[in-house]
């Protein structure tokens, strides 16, 4: 399974050649037609569009497959060139950094200069595996961020769990495969579960983890999910022991909506889960359900 290209994103729906059709959101990537180095379309995008109207920006392939060993794979120049040019991206709400089906291509980079470049972003998703990283950061204005990843280094839920972020509403990990380069520990999760680092946090998702069950276990105790509105354990290796330990902690029936797709849950635990939860009007996504006799994996690694 491979991430899909981004139709939606903050709201934006982009078209077959990469614009939305308000002109105000924009993917730049490379193609076999356009095998340019990334800062030719940088400043093509630059001449292009009036770059203090521009509302959300998606990079994409920022490399060419055809010079995979040369420099242009590396995600950090690309960024100079985005966080040199912040101060004329006036308008920027919306961020997504590193668009494409198999997070393992190209090499990430720190995308904290990112946040200290663009204090009015509200949406930031970030999507790749080998180094990427976050160091604590204050930031005001980002409500909803999102690493996904089939190998996510610690570093980036350390550096999420330093920082103040007032008024973050949506986080999402996917924390990947240790073959991948995942790192995170139960311990790195814990002050994103305890609840007191994000005061406006309305949806948490911890996604796509080898040790879902055990995050289960802390998820069931963790004092944040009181005052969640939504909750994602999916595309993990979650079993019956992770339901048996959510529906025997404390309750979830608050919640609007609990997603546990892809999993590996018995009939009777899907059966337990929907009949705790449903007639309390949670909606609850287990679809993609692999079976418990299926040798368990993450939905997303390369």
């Amino acid at each position: 399974m491979f991430f899909e290209d981004v139709t939606v994103f903050a709201g934006y729906y982009f078209d077959w050649n990469d614009v939305d059709e308000s002109g105000e959101a924009v993917r730049l990537r490379r193609h076999w037609e356009n095998d340019a180095p990334f800062s030719e379309i940088w400043q093509e995008f630059k001449e292009t569009f009036d770059l203090g109207t521009v509302e959300a920006l998606v990079i994409s392939d920022w490399w060419s497959y055809g010079d995979q060993y040369e420099e242009s794979l590396y995600l950090e120049p690309v960024l100079g060139l985005l966080t040199d040019d912040a101060s004329q991206m006036t308008s920027l709400r919306a961020l997504f950094i590193g668009e494409r089906e198999r997070p393992s291509l190209g090499y990430m980079a720190d995308v904290t200069p990112v946040l200290e470049a663009f204090p009015q972003l509200e949406y930031l998703t970030v999507r790749g595996n080998f180094g990427v990283a976050l160091r604590p950061v204050r930031h005001d204005k980002v409500r909803d961020l999102r690493f996904e990843s089939g190998g996510l280094p610690k570093v980036v839920v350390q550096g999420i769990a330093g920082s103040e972020l007032t008024a973050l509403e949506h986080l999402e990990v996917w924390l990947g495969a240790e073959e991948w380069g995942a790192g995170t520990t139960l311990d790195d999760l814990e002050p994103l579960l305890a609840g007191g680092r994000f005061p406006a946090l309305r949806h948490l998702g911890i996604r796509n983890s080898e040790f879902q069950d055990e995050i289960a276990v802390a998820v069931a105790r963790a004092p944040v999910v009181a005052r969640l509105d939504s909750l994602s354990l999916s595309h993990g290796t979650l079993s019956d022991a992770g339901a048996d330990a959510l529906l025997d902690g404390q309750s979830l029936t608050h919640l609007s909506r609990l997603d546990l797709q892809h999993n590996y849950l018995t009939a009777e635990a899907v059966r337990r889960v929907r009949e705790a939860l449903e007639p309390n009007g949670v909606e609850v996504d287990l679809s993609s359900t692999v079976g418990p006799d299926q040798e368990r994996s993450v939905a997303i690694s390369e």
